[in-house]
């Protein structure tokens, strides 16, 4: 028993004077837990071959971690960020193996070694770059969603990869780990599914996530309602800790990731309106046992393995971290993330990961890896992490102060006159909007965050200036307070309906017009406040089609008819629709609900267009009524 106080005692004393030193340093808490851990392991030889028992223990942060992460994003925002989830994600994971892959075949290595070498290092570590994330308050960024996004993907792909370890396995290296295959054997007894034929062992995995997602989403509440009326602090806590644990257990017994159904319950839960207690109560232990995990991993690196292939690994690593950053670097270029926050996404993920660990493990106990190249590739994975603290340094202190540089040559304009329009967007929508208005002597004040293209339009002497629209301090200088309407003309999605938002937030007098992009944008900014939408597409695509019903032959007269007819049905029918589309929750998908609607609805407006509306209409040659001389309402 003294023994394990003593351990206890140097890692959390080596903890306490480190990690405040290099937060004062300027060199992050992450960087501190790994420094500690080298100073207590190779250098002094404070602790040894308990470290990698505890590591596997600390590993528990990585899941509460992602069970706190599930709990900060709501199932709406993960559906939302499904394209950047798979294909951002999926290519990372899928060319960064394919390459490293081929490289391992190049330097003599078979190729189901050679595959295992580019999985293990297709993975980035989702503790440090997270907990760095949240640190320096990058979390938010561009960059940091979309690193974000790619460590999801690279969490959910660890259970394929688990599986097709197995199938790689080398015969050669059967009988030289006897001993590990032992160990794994041992392992499997503990496993729900190890003896299963392959579709019980598909059938329990669904049912147990189904099983999970309904009992996160039904039976929680009423526990920890239950808890909470007893009124004892520490009965929550243990049945925070109860939860997490549980889920990491069962997903263990069931052969999936335990972080992946930790992350899975934090979403499910995140609606939860004990979400904010579970996060309280969870949170400190968290912290300790990410900590203890850096520490086991800077106590883990064998300095007397690193003295003797010194070269080789270097330059296993240095190569490793050059080649993800160079194929980061051009999927941040495909997937159009600007600035500074390319270079972010760039350098957080350009490790190795934890995750590493457990696959090294999982590939020795199978016999898929020789011994020797796992303790090289070991070493490998810790070096790379045990750098990721200084690629953030390095974009705290260059990269980002440049950008920074670039941006403040050109601060917002200053605006020195108010409008009765405030638009912001001046791209392809929005200058028509603007024309037309000022035209008809309407005053306008024009706002755009791209600077090139307000240079743009004041060299054809349109009026604009450059600053973000979602700025308070910007929109009292416009004068928002007297202005009657606010249009959003802006192509950005997200911050369109963050804007409409705010603005009927803080000022609902204001008319707000919105441009949206398809018809789930629609409903999202209807819900947002706004008080007219309109499809940017929709108008053009009307035209188009009576352009079309022309050249076939229709009378110029009744292809209106037909447009107004149209206009009018999917007008009368939105409000059905739009219901549908709430009705469905968080997720705001189109259930099957929306579109057995959607169907019916399109039988009535293909019933209503076939009708002759002629006799419905004057037959004079004044179809349209114009308005009475004189008219003109007031614009001001």
């Amino acid at each position: 028993m003294t023994v394990y106080f003593v351990q206890a005692f140097i890692y959390l004393c080596a903890a306490v004077v480190m990690v405040p030193l290099a937060k004062r340093l300027g060199l992050g808490s992450v960087l501190g837990y790994l420094i500690a851990g080298v100073i207590i392991g190779p250098l002094t030889g404070l602790v040894g071959q308990e470290t990698n028992t505890i590591q596997h223990f600390a590993e528990f942060g990585v899941v509460m971690m992602l069970f706190l992460v599930g709990l900060e994003l709501e199932p709406s925002a993960l559906w939302q960020m499904r394209h950047r989830l798979i294909g951002l994600g999926g290519l990372q994971v899928g060319l960064t193996a394919g390459i490293i892959t081929g490289i391992a075949i190049l330097l003599g290595q078979s190729w189901t070694t050679a595959l295992t070498i580019g999985l293990i290092f297709s993975l980035s570590s989702t503790a440090i770059v997270l907990q760095t994330l949240n640190e320096k308050g990058l979390s938010k960024t561009e960059g940091g969603r979309s690193a974000f996004s790619v460590l999801l993907f690279q969490d959910i792909a660890v259970i394929p990869m688990l599986a097709l370890m197995p199938l790689l396995a080398l015969p050669e290296l059967k009988e030289a780990s006897a001993q590990l295959a032992a160990t794994a054997q041992q392992h499997e007894q503990l496993s729900l599914v190890a003896h299963l034929p392959r579709w019980a062992n598909a059938l329990v995995v669904l049912t147990t996530i189904v099983g999970l997602v309904c009992a996160g989403h039904f039976l929680s509440r009423p526990l920890f309602r239950y808890i909470a009326n007893t009124g004892l602090q520490e009965v929550f806590t243990a049945a925070a800790l109860m939860l997490v644990v549980g889920i990491a257990a069962l997903m263990s017994l069931i052969g999936l990731s335990p972080a992946l159904g930790a992350f899975l319950a934090g979403v499910v839960m995140a609606n939860s309106e004990f979400r904010h207690e579970l996060e309280a109560n969870i949170e400190p232990f968290k912290g300790l046992l990410l900590g203890l995990f850096f520490i086991t991993v800077g106590a883990g690196i064998n300095f007397a393995l690193l003295s003797q292939n010194f070269a080789i690994i270097l330059a296993l690593t240095l190569g490793l971290m050059a080649l993800k950053a160079l194929i980061l670097l051009g999927l941040a270029k495909l997937f159009k993330v600007h600035s500074s926050d390319r270079w972010l996404f760039t350098l957080s993920l350009a490790q190795a990961g934890e995750f590493g660990f457990v696959l090294l493990s999982y590939a020795l106990s199978h016999h898929v890896l020789p011994i020797a190249v796992a303790q090289t590739l070991s070493m490998v994975v810790a070096i790379s992490m045990f750098l990721t603290p200084a690629l953030f340094i390095f974009f705290d202190k260059v990269i980002k102060p440049r950008y920074q540089r670039n941006n403040t040559e050109r601060p917002s304009d200053t605006i020195e006159e108010t409008g009765t329009v405030i638009i912001a967007g001046i791209g392809r929508f929005g200058q028509i909007i603007n024309r037309l208005l000022v035209s008809n002597g309407v005053p306008t004040i024009v706002l755009d965050h791209q600077a090139g293209q307000v240079d743009r339009m004041r060299s054809i002497n349109i009026k604009s200036f450059y600053g973000d629209a979602s700025r308070p301090d910007l929109l009292h200088t416009a004068g928002i307070e007297k202005a009657r309407l606010f249009v959003v003309a802006i192509d950005d999605r997200a911050r369109a309906i963050d804007i409409v938002r705010h603005i009927k937030h803080r000022y609902a007098h204001i008319e707000v017009l919105a441009r949206a992009y398809d018809r789930s944008h629609h409903y999202e900014l209807q819900e947002a406040g706004a008080d007219f939408i309109i499809s940017e597409t929709y108008n053009s695509a009307l035209d188009m089609g009576g352009e079309a019903l022309k050249r076939l032959g229709l009378h110029a007269f009744r292809v209106e008819q037909l447009k107004n007819s149209f206009s009018t049905a999917e007008k009368h029918h939105f409000d059905d629709l739009f219901n549908s589309w709430r009705n469905e929750g968080e997720s705001h998908a189109f259930s099957d609900h929306y579109l057995q609607l959607f169907m019916d609805i399109e039988k009535k407006l293909l019933s209503i267009m076939q009708k002759d509306n002629l006799n419905q209409h004057s037959k004079t040659e004044r179809g349209w009524t114009p308005p009475p001389k004189g008219y003109n309402k007031d614009p001001e």
